[in-house]
């Protein structure tokens, strides 16, 4: 007797890889920054590409100037800890971080238009996170330069809102 075995092709389903959990939780975390409230007064999206980077672009017009006709330093650091906090925050994925201490450099006045804020994580991986972030206008020139340290706190990402909502401000 002969025996006939036919070839059967398998297919498992999409199971979640190691870079989906990521992404997932990247996403998160940027609809988490769409959701603070203090982001109703700056025009911003902030994106998160891979671990330990951050961008975060965004507009400034002359509700952000101080009196003699530039952007105020809020709007500065704002954006450089924000892109510094991200880019530490992505390393974490249990834990909202806190700054804890952030050196910031103005290198040039900026007037009105586009800017970006590129985080990018330095070191620490346990309890005490170093992200830097660099600001640059839209000819490409950096205008200022920020570095941060960042620890864990007690609040779980996973209890605050806007964290993995379907989309930023939900």
């Amino acid at each position: 007797m002969r025996s006939c075995r036919v070839a059967r092709r398998v297919t498992l389903p999409d199971m979640p890889g190691p870079a989906s959990g990521e992404a997932a939780h990247f996403r998160a975390l940027e609809n988490l920054y769409g959701s603070a409230p203090i982001n109703r007064f700056f025009r911003s999206t902030l994106t998160i590409s891979g671990p330990g980077h951050s961008v975060i672009d965004f507009e400034v017009d002359q509700s952000h100037f101080h009196a003699a006709g530039a952007v105020h330093g809020t709007a500065y650091f704002k954006m450089l800890d924000d892109a510094a906090f991200y880019a530490a925050n992505s390393l974490v994925s249990d834990r909202f971080l806190l700054t804890t201490a952030f050196n910031l450099l103005f290198t040039r006045p900026i007037g009105p238009g586009r800017l970006r804020a590129e985080g990018r994580w330095i070191s620490g991986k346990r309890r005490v996170y170093v992200a830097e972030a660099s600001l640059i206008d839209s000819d490409g020139e950096e205008v200022g330069r920020g570095t941060g340290t960042f620890m864990r706190s007690q609040f779980p990402l996973s209890s605050l809102p806007g964290y993995g909502s379907a989309s930023p401000g939900a």
